[in-house]
């Protein structure tokens, strides 16, 4: 059974200086949920990196906003991204190379990039604090091992979607 033990919740404006308070809000409260240094700086990076996404891409030169929730579950610490802005669109006229979310794979347990209902985008990544190696026993069969690029779901853009 799945019980929320802790949460974090914060907004902030979609400009550069939120993402260190945020990130270091995060990280904070990975320690605080009893995450090793490694798990702490897999939280940094990935939040560090949805963070910037927001900032860059969600808004078009109007202000706006970041939502940023973290849960511990069980032994799952779950980091919630969320904008109002313009979703999950291939942007020209922004920078960026492009390697955000494939970081963010790299170091969560499991990442989903979805559409809001009422518009813009959320980033949902889960880390698993109790890690195989941590509990001294082997990871369950079919378990995926930290880094597993195969659990991540990323929509493709709205082109790409709507193309016969």
């Amino acid at each position: 059974m799945w019980s929320v033990a802790k949460n974090l919740s914060m907004t902030c404006r979609a400009e550069p200086g939120a993402v260190p308070s945020a990130r270091r809000a995060l990280s904070d409260f990975a320690i605080s949920a009893g995450a090793d240094q490694r798990q702490v700086e897999a939280v940094r990076l990935a939040s560090s990196e949805a963070l910037t996404n927001a900032v860059v891409h969600a808004y078009r030169d109007e202000p706006g906003s970041i939502y940023v929730t973290a849960a511990l579950v069980s032994d799952e610490l779950w980091v919630l991204i969320a904008d109002d802005g313009c979703g999950l669109e291939p942007r020209a006229d922004r920078p960026g190379l492009g390697l955000g979310l494939g970081l963010i794979a790299q170091v969560s347990d499991e990442l989903a990039v979805v559409p809001r209902a009422t518009g813009g985008t959320e980033v949902r990544m889960r880390f698993s604090l109790v890690g195989a190696e941590l509990a001294g026993r082997e990871a369950p069969p079919g378990s995926m091992a930290r880094g597993s690029g195969s659990c991540a779901k990323v929509p493709q853009p709205r082109a790409a979607r709507l193309a016969p």
